[in-house]
């Protein structure tokens, strides 16, 4: 989708880049910036850097950087078009409309017809749930206490046990059933026709964090199985990289300092019912990198609840393994035998569930009491003191992972240099940890160049000036050339500059994110604009004449040497007006 210049700089105009990133990240103020753990790489000193006189983001650690609407694509996993219509619904900008259904930008097209769908299914199960056929789910929800601002808040609904009851209503719209099979509404049946995918159930829609639509799971009410059933995967959809709830909760997490992690929509629910809003639920999946790494835009630390049956047990074996591996601060709260989440806040309330997990232990700890408690024989605790050293061979930090390794020691009775061995055997021992991948370390690029670049990109309507002096005939870095000649060919034809389009590719990294660091170190001052674009641009030939003259009396002195007189004199001439030149643009 094409979107008029125009726009693109009044949505750039109105936006605040820290008002955004603090919707995914906890920022502080420090100076003139605002800082925060970066979240595009792991890390425990913030360094990820927000300027809001530039308006601009960039990570000290991995080099990550752009405007407001780089930093929706990236940190939101949104594309460009995606990012702008984004960003005009929160800054107030009127785009033209898109008929539903039309052709347009292709997978940008297809997200938003497949979450205006979702959106009339969710719409259309919410009608049921408060139609006499929802009387089964009403009467549920209510024996499960679930208040009805709850119910509005997650926007239950119910489905009838019926094969057609969405499948009619989107024909009878003259929407799409093949796009409502591409979202997992509906499945194609025989010679052409579709059914319900949802039927005789309730429905939990699955937002992303900015509530929209992308999926749906359903509770059975009456016999059948299975008991929960999840949309597939789709074009908007991928159920290790969403959270349930997270949208609402985010808020929640970032006040209280931490997440709590459950298995369940209901257990969700259940907990959010009772007044604990900083809840969140894997989506029918065991806990993935992609759940932490979203979590860490928001919190730093977890508490995971875990059932003390064997499949909690296992859950909390991964668990331990992903959370020390993404840098998190995690607890585990095991609930007493018999009671899941939803059990316990109705048999105990949100007191009780709150003293316990203030005394939750870390899960490096529970880990190490009771897990590794459990041996009673030789055999036993050799198998666990192994797998424990699997884990332990994970841990990039190194003072965690000692003092690890020494509770391990001591809880199982182990040399700890016998242990030590194991993990090298293994192969554990970590590499150095790059700062980032693509990290400008060790890349130089001239300053001089780099400034007037730099210049270019802050103050665009500058660019004339530097194709009018010829300036950019004067640099000797060739990529930066390239990108002075990219900024004045964008300026002329659009008016508009973005690193980000102006160096887009892999191989342009390095100097895009040398420019990003560049541009939130330095400030220019308005009233020094023409001044610094002058000197930076002087400056820059009398380098490049400088270092024309060191070649040409490099090629003289050869020719001296070898006694090519005719050489000699087309070089001499060369230099003599080489310094014409540079005499005539004093």
């Amino acid at each position: 989708m094409r979107f008029d210049d125009s726009k693109i700089e009044e949505i750039k105009s109105r936006v605040d880049i820290v008002e955004l990133a603090s919707e995914y990240l906890t920022l502080r103020k420090a100076g003139r910036n605002y800082v925060g753990l970066c979240p595009f790489h792991q890390e425990k000193t913030p360094s990820f850097t927000v300027n809001r006189e530039k308006q601009m983001f960039y990570c000290f650690g991995c080099g990550e950087g752009g405007n407001a609407i780089t930093l929706l694509m990236k940190i939101a996993d949104k594309s460009f078009p995606e990012a702008i219509k984004l960003l005009a619904e929160k800054t107030g900008v009127l785009l033209p409309a898109r008929t539903f259904g039309s052709d347009g930008a292709g997978k940008d097209s297809l997200h938003d017809d497949i979450v205006h769908l979702n959106l009339r299914a969710a719409q259309h199960f919410a009608r049921q749930l408060s139609s006499p056929a929802g009387k089964i789910a009403r009467d549920y929800l209510q024996k499960r206490a679930v208040t009805e601002e709850t119910v509005r808040e997650f926007r239950l609904g119910y489905v009838p046990d019926d094969w057609r009851s969405l499948t009619d209503l989107i024909e009878a719209s003259g929407l799409s059933l093949k796009l409502a099979e591409q979202a997992g509404l509906v499945i194609a049946g025989k010679e052409g026709s579709y059914y319900d995918r949802f039927r005789g159930r309730l429905i939990f829609p699955i937002e992303n964090i900015f509530g929209e639509v992308i999926a749906f799971g359903g509770r059975i009410l009456g016999e059948g199985e299975p008991k929960y059933l999840n949309s597939p995967e789709s074009p908007v959809y991928v159920k290790g990289r969403h959270l349930y709830g997270l949208g609402k909760a985010r808020q929640a997490i970032r006040e209280s300092g931490y997440c709590l992690l459950v298995e369940g929509y209901f257990d969700a629910i259940s907990l959010w019912n009772a007044g604990v809003r900083n809840v969140v639920a894997t989506l029918g999946t065991a806990l993935t990198r992609e759940h932490l790494d979203l979590l860490r835009r928001y919190t730093q630390n977890a508490v995971a609840l875990f059932d003390p049956d064997t499949a909690g047990r296992k859950a909390l074996d991964r668990s331990l393994e992903l959370f020390l591996g993404a840098n998190m601060h995690a607890r585990a709260l095991v609930l007493p035998d018999g009671y899941d989440p939803d059990d316990f806040i109705k048999k105990f309330g949100r007191e009780k569930l709150e003293e316990r997990i203030a005394v939750a232990p870390s899960i490096s700890d529970y880990y190490i009491d009771c897990v590794l408690g459990e041996g009673k024989t030789f055999e036993e605790n050799r198998d666990l003191a192994k797998t424990a050293m699997e884990f332990v061979g994970k841990i990039g930090d190194e003072i965690e992972k000692n003092l690890f390794l020494k509770r391990i020691a001591e809880k199982l009775g182990i040399d700890q240099t016998v242990l030590k061995r194991e993990i090298h055997r293994k192969g554990g021992t970590p590499q150095p940890k790059n700062a980032g991948p693509g990290r400008p370390a060790g890349v130089a690029f001239h300053p001089l160049e780099m400034n007037l670049i730099r210049l270019m990109l802050d103050f665009p309507r500058k660019t004339l000036l530097v194709e009018s002096e010829k300036a950019l005939d004067f640099f000797l870095e060739p990529a930066l050339r390239e990108a002075g000649e990219k900024i004045v060919k964008a300026y002329r034809l659009l008016e508009y500059v973005d690193i980000n389009v102006i160096l887009p590719s892999d191989g342009d990294r390095p100097l895009r994110e040398a420019l990003n660091k560049l541009r939130i170190e330095t400030t220019t001052d308005e009233d020094r604009v023409d001044r610094n674009f002058s000197d930076n641009i002087r400056r820059i030939r009398e380098r490049w004449y400088k270092e024309q003259k060191r070649l040409l009396q490099l090629q003289l002195r050869q020719a001296q040497e070898q006694g090519d007189g005719e050489r000699i004199a087309e070089l001499t001439c060369r230099k003599q007006n080489l310094i014409k030149e540079e005499q005539a643009l004093r």
